[in-house]
């Protein structure tokens, strides 16, 4: 029998941000701050173009990608579409991580998970878009066979797989902002998304012949459990940072956390060698703090912890 007695146990938490906002740092960050914490941690690489997560957490070789343990993309003759154009559900995507092969799965020396949904540059010419990626991010359900994980999932830059719906199968959406007016623009985006889920909004199916791929559509996204879209600056001086909460407060957006500038983190990722944390590793508390506290809110007459910390220098 399965237990999820921690807050965050059981919930599937998606990573977003524009290309070099360091999307994949706090992915990183944050899965050691969890297993920290006492929480089995599963990460997927949805990022269908960029590489080295598996370095950064310390693993020689990467996971073999899941949609060849999903029987490939349906480009190439493979079971897996995109959710644009089949927007059901993918068969067999809740798994007990015990039960995959084990060159499916990597584990880096704190003990969490990694897995990866695939990469394109492995597909060859022509091999079609990656939205098969994109569904089985979407639709993978992790967990362990004594307990819940928390599924942490590293998608592709931009809000392309966004617009694909891999937001209706989070719990929560983190969106990573650096000094840029782009980045404030891309989580805005989100949380304008994430609103219009909630309020009922359908998806687009006017490209849908097949009454029942659009009735599969509609229930996918009536049936969306998102709950926040939570802000992070990364890579941010004082100047900039105060100008960036200035941004993101017009539209009611309001950090959870800031990610110090870290010489030492960039060093790694150009190495290709697991990425060792120092201040930065203190900085994304903050950020486990506000995932547990929105996940589950303090009742009637309960204290709020603060999850909006005072940007020191």
């Amino acid at each position: 029998m399965r237990t999820s007695s921690r807050p965050l146990s059981g919930s599937r938490v998606g990573i977003f941000g524009k290309g070099g906002s360091g999307k994949s740092t706090v992915t990183v960050l944050l899965a050691k701050a969890l297993r920290k914490r006492g929480y089995e941690v599963c990460v997927v690489d949805a990022d269908s173009t960029n590489v080295g997560l598996h370095e950064a957490f310390g693993l020689k070789d990467p996971p073999a990608p899941l949609v060849d343990y999903f029987g490939g993309m349906v480009f190439s003759g493979g079971a897996v579409t995109c959710p644009v154009d089949d927007p059901t559900p993918l068969p067999g995507a809740e798994i007990a991580i015990e039960d995959l092969p084990s060159r499916f799965v990597g584990r880096s020396p704190e003990g969490i998970w990694l897995l990866a949904a695939g990469k394109m540059g492995e597909r060859g010419p022509g091999a079609g878009c990656d939205g098969p990626m994109a569904k089985i991010a979407r639709d993978l359900r992790l967990h362990l066979e004594q307990t819940e994980c928390v599924t942490l999932l590293d998608f592709k830059a931009g809000f392309e797989d966004s617009a694909r719906g891999v937001v209706v199968g989070l719990d929560q959406a983190v969106v990573v902002v650096d000094p840029t007016s782009a980045a404030v623009q891309m989580a805005i985006h989100m949380s304008e998304l994430v609103d219009r889920i909630q309020k009922g909004d359908p998806p687009a199916t006017a490209h849908l012949e097949d009454l029942a791929l659009v009735a599969a559509a509609r229930s996918l996204y009536s049936q969306a459990r998102i709950q926040h879209v939570l802000v992070v600056l990364n890579r941010v001086e004082a100047e900039s940072s105060r100008h960036l909460i200035g941004l993101l407060a017009r539209r009611n957006l309001h950090p959870v956390a800031q990610i110090h500038v870290d010489p030492s983190i960039s060093a790694s990722w150009l190495m290709g060698e697991r990425l060792e944390t120092g201040k930065a590793q203190e900085d994304v508390q903050s950020l486990v703090a506000a995932l547990e506290m929105k996940r589950h809110p303090p009742g009637p007459g309960a204290l709020e912890v603060p999850v909006h910390p005072a940007f020191t220098y």
